[in-house]
């Protein structure tokens, strides 16, 4: 049995989409990081490698070990809609800025990619700490790869699974048992 605890990252307080844009996490709450540390098993921490995702797994390692952060773990490519409002994705592309959000699947924005395309990304990253063959791994993501990973877990398509609220600084357990996954906690703030 392999548990993986998911964390996402600290707020950005972002009002716009920022899946690959490098941002920083406010990390401010230490009572919300102490509390998430003292939930947290002694297991190696593993991130994406975008600054919000690497300072958050910094802020609760404590002790444990560090694991290189790995680019497959990155939040969805939103291309030509990076740094952009939701608002003006809409007006811009009125049919595919819906389509993306109502049938998640093989629709992805322009230059960027789909929620297909990013799962299995995402799943390449998973495949490899799996060999690792550790029993408990924490690993601090983003929204959609944790949503993809639940997806995965609960067997739902992309249209449910994107309805799951994953907030910042929230802990979404799922555990791994050599033949399917099932999820133990979702969206779980201590």
């Amino acid at each position: 049995m392999t548990r993986f605890w998911w964390l996402r990252h600290g707020p950005t307080h972002a009002k716009h989409f920022c899946g690959w844009l490098d941002l920083p996490a406010d990390l401010s709450d230490h009572a919300a990081i102490g509390r998430m540390q003292a939930l947290l098993p002694d297991a190696p921490v593993v991130s994406s490698d975008l600054l919000r995702a690497r300072q958050t797994a910094d802020a609760i390692a404590g002790p444990r070990p560090r694991l290189p952060a790995l680019p497959n773990l990155r939040e969805f490519h939103f291309g030509e809609w990076e740094g952009k409002h939701w608002s003006e994705t809409a007006e811009s592309h009125p049919e595919l800025s819906r389509a993306y959000w109502e049938s998640p699947g093989d629709i992805a924005p322009p230059g960027g990619e789909s929620w297909n395309a990013a799962a299995a990304r995402v799943d390449a990253a998973v495949g490899g700490l799996l060999a690792l063959g550790h029993t408990d791994l924490i690993v601090v993501a983003h929204m959609g790869v944790i949503l993809t990973r639940l997806a995965q877990a609960l067997d739902e398509d992309p249209e449910t699974a994107i309805g799951h609220r994953i907030d910042p600084l929230s802990l979404t357990r799922l555990a791994h048992d050599g033949t399917r996954w099932r999820a133990e906690l979702i969206n779980h703030i201590p």
